[in-house]
């Protein structure tokens, strides 16, 4: 018979990491799951400055440091893609393509996914012009005409890691002002390759083979001009993945996972912790401390 883990933590971004941390130092029998390497998302992003005590580092020397601490503390990590749970009773199934874990308690940290636009032209030009992640994709669009879609942190942030790259940044963003921190915002406005066009929206992306022109609709005049481009960058928010639990806890109409301040769901021993439950805040130091909240809990639990 399979052995019994105490908890199986699924997701090795910063939530899951710092939950194998403190299993570690609480002596539990634990396995941390994830289908990629240990990161998560936060990996791909050019620069943090918002982590207490470390004032500036790129997201995969943050998430690399984090899980080089994990492993010292025994940490154990498979690479392996987790299909279904099963949650009802005391033991649970973890049921991936390799093998089906048994186990007492499950931290799902699964975190959440770049939301798309649904319009013309996005997948045709999916890999070829559009692209999710300014930090991954941002090198092949040197000294080009580039937009990014949004007008939150992120996509502020995507704006102006592209300035330094790309010859001209399109900031597209339906409303009149921006929701980014009021840092960001400044530096932004303050470069001098950046065009904010506001109260617009992207209505259909134009090419052959690859990305040649958008079509930008301003929602308060209607009227429609065309740019030339080369590459856009989506981020207009995320969707969280949280398939695995859906219809076995309970969830908001959005997807997002609903738990009590400890990051316990309505299922007693499942707990989710980072950006895929529902909270007012998706940033790494939230995430962390999601992780280190859940394994606290689960021990009384236990």
């Amino acid at each position: 018979m399979n052995e019994i883990y105490d908890v199986i933590i699924i997701g090795a971004g910063p939530a899951g990491i710092a939950a194998s941390i403190y299993a570690s130092r609480a002596m539990l029998k634990f396995i941390l799951l994830d289908r990629f390497l240990p990161g998560g998302a936060i990996a791909a992003t050019h620069e943090i400055e918002n982590y207490p005590g470390i004032y500036k580092v790129s997201g995969q020397e943050l998430t690399d440091r984090m899980f080089a601490h994990a492993e010292a503390l025994g940490t154990t990590f498979a690479s392996d893609d987790v299909l279904s749970l099963e949650v009802e009773g005391e033991i649970k199934k973890v049921i991936t393509t390799q093998t089906t874990y048994l186990t007492k308690t499950i931290i799902l940290a699964t975190g959440a996914s770049p939301r798309k636009l649904g319009m013309i032209g996005e997948e045709k030009f999916d890999g070829r012009g559009i692209s999710y992640c300014a930090t991954c994709d941002g090198a092949f669009f040197k000294q080009k005409n580039v937009a990014v879609i949004g007008g939150g942190d992120v996509a502020v942030e995507d704006a102006i890691y592209l300035s330094r790259l790309s010859k001209k940044v399109y900031l597209i963003h339906r409303r009149n002002e921006l929701r980014a921190a009021k840092v960001s915002q400044t530096k932004l406005l303050n470069l001098p390759n950046v065009e904010v066009l506001w109260d617009s929206v992207l209505t259909e992306l134009v090419g052959d083979e690859v990305l040649e022109t958008m079509i930008v609709e301003n929602v308060k005049t209607k009227t429609t001009k065309a740019y030339p481009i080369d590459g856009v960058f989506v981020a207009v928010g995320m969707n969280p993945n949280s398939y695995l639990l859906q219809g076995k806890v309970e969830m908001d109409q959005g997807g997002w996972i609903i738990t009590n301040e400890d990051c316990e769901t309505n299922i007693k021993g499942i707990y989710a912790v980072g950006d895929v439950r529902k909270k007012s805040l998706r940033q790494v130091v939230t995430g962390v401390a999601d992780g280190a909240v859940a394994v606290f809990t689960l021990e009384k639990y236990l």
